[in-house]
């Protein structure tokens, strides 16, 4: 019987010193205010061109002569690369040589023109004299009549001399047109740097047979490099043209390089359901490599005073609303609140719901439960 009864009441000191942990007041970590929390979004990219060129020559030929390679500097008009000419070169001359045919034959038309000229007058003064002899009976009206066809004669080889002037000069400019046209393919010999640019790539050597419009060098213009990153929908709604980034290069991750939003495609990607955004630097490195990967994180804002709440601290969250305990008169109550924007370490903004002087526990520990006493830790030194 004593042995029953000593069961008894040790079950009874172990229930009530169970009872006793589970309900003595509770030390708890809570949020604290936080100061100038910036709020940024991640992306992942790589470094890209704005402006990158495949060049190569308009016309077929052989490659004679290479100006440059991988890696080099050149400016605008620099000559990269010619293609044997010679037969070019003699299209030009024979187009050259009509050319001059041409300007000789205006020449000889307009001469002509002056001798009919000359000839005309003569013939015109000579039948208004016979004319007015014949009116006086000084002459007969044949050699008046004669004298006026000559003149008529005279008119016509003028009209005549006149066309072929027209004709001469539509020849010259024909002849002009061929010519620019034979210097424009000679010109096309010669592949010329449209831009300030550097070298990406060289893809021919000396002496090979290149096709029009084959890809010799591919170029880049150095100023034009940025990086296109990948941020997820879910995070790119309050991305703006101007905000500041932070890039990271993958062979560079001590490195933190300045730099800001310079374009938001307005296309997303339907597969991976992510959205493109370019980032332009402010302090580029001075060799770039084009298709590294980088890190981007973009500061679309930056909280002067809030309470951040950890994710996991927060239930039934369905991206704007959700529950969380907080310390309230002393007591534990499990509460429903409002959240704005995310931290880049899942923390929440506050933005309603929390009573006025009530405390947000910032965790889901063991022994939380409604109505129990708890209060805050101190603050670590």
């Amino acid at each position: 019987m004593k042995f029953a009864l000593g069961v008894v009441l040790i079950g009874a000191v172990a229930a009530g010193g169970y009872l006793f942990l589970q309900n003595r007041p509770l030390k708890v970590e809570v949020v604290r205010p936080s100061e100038t929390v910036p709020i940024r979004v991640f992306g992942l990219g790589t470094v890209e061109a704005r402006v990158l060129s495949k060049i190569g020559f308009e016309v077929p030929g052989t490659l004679i002569e290479l100006h440059a390679d991988h890696g080099d500097t050149v400016a605008k008009g620099t000559v990269l690369a010619k293609l044997n000419s010679a037969e070019q070169e003699a299209r030009v001359a024979q187009a050259k040589a009509t050319r001059l045919a041409a300007e000789m034959y205006v020449l000889k038309a307009k001469a002509n023109v002056l001798r009919a000229e000359a000839v005309y007058a003569q013939r015109r003064d000579d039948s208004a004299r016979k004319k007015s002899l014949a009116s006086r009976n000084a002459t007969t009206q044949q050699e008046a009549e004669e004298a006026l066809r000559d003149e008529k004669v005279a008119a016509a080889d003028l009209s005549v001399a006149q066309s072929e002037v027209n004709v001469s000069e539509a020849q010259l400019t024909d002849a002009q047109a061929k010519l620019s046209y034979e210097e424009t393919i000679l010109e096309q010999h010669i592949l010329r740097a449209p831009y300030d640019a550097v070298v990406i790539d060289r893809q021919r050597e000396v002496g090979s047979v290149i096709g029009s419009g084959e890809v010799i060098f591919t170029l880049i213009e150095p100023d034009s490099i940025w990086t296109l990153a990948y941020v997820d929908e879910e995070q790119a709604g309050p991305l703006e043209v101007g905000q500041p980034a932070e890039i990271r290069l993958r062979s560079l991750p001590n490195s933190v390089i300045k730099g800001h939003i310079a374009r938001i495609g307005l296309e997303s990607d339907r597969a991976n359901e992510e959205r493109k955004v370019w980032i332009v630097c402010e302090d580029c490195p001075t060799q770039p490599y084009l298709g590294e990967q980088a890190e981007v994180w973009i500061t679309v804002k930056t909280l002067s005073k809030s309470l951040m709440v950890p994710q996991n601290a927060i239930y039934e969250f369905d991206g704007s609303s959700g529950k969380a305990w907080v310390i309230e008169d002393g007591v534990l109550r499990k509460k429903s609140l409002s959240f704005g924007t995310r931290s880049e370490d899942a923390r929440y903004e506050i933005t309603g719901g929390l009573p006025e002087g009530a405390s947000v526990v910032t965790s889901r520990g063991p022994g939380l439960k409604d109505g129990r006493s708890a209060s805050a830790l101190p603050v670590k030194p």
